[in-house]
């Protein structure tokens, strides 16, 4: 097995549905831009609150890509 070395950046991702389609989005939109994706781990969770239920998911997300 041979040594890699990653890049890690952090990104924000949301939803009106759930925090994991928060988290679907975010690494969809970043595999867009970047190659290599290998990982994520999820920094923060947050939302937003409207007439007393959940309107709106956020998550914070770190995500680790390989560098060649």
């Amino acid at each position: 097995m041979s040594d890699h070395v990653y890049k890690i950046i952090e990104i924000a991702g949301s939803s009106a549905d759930s925090h994991d389609d928060a988290i679907r989005n975010a690494v969809a939109k970043a595999a867009e831009t970047v190659d290599h994706l290998n990982w994520y781990e999820v920094k923060e969770m947050r939302g937003h609150i409207a007439d007393g239920k959940i309107a709106h998911y956020q998550v914070v997300i770190r995500v680790g890509f390989r560098l060649e």
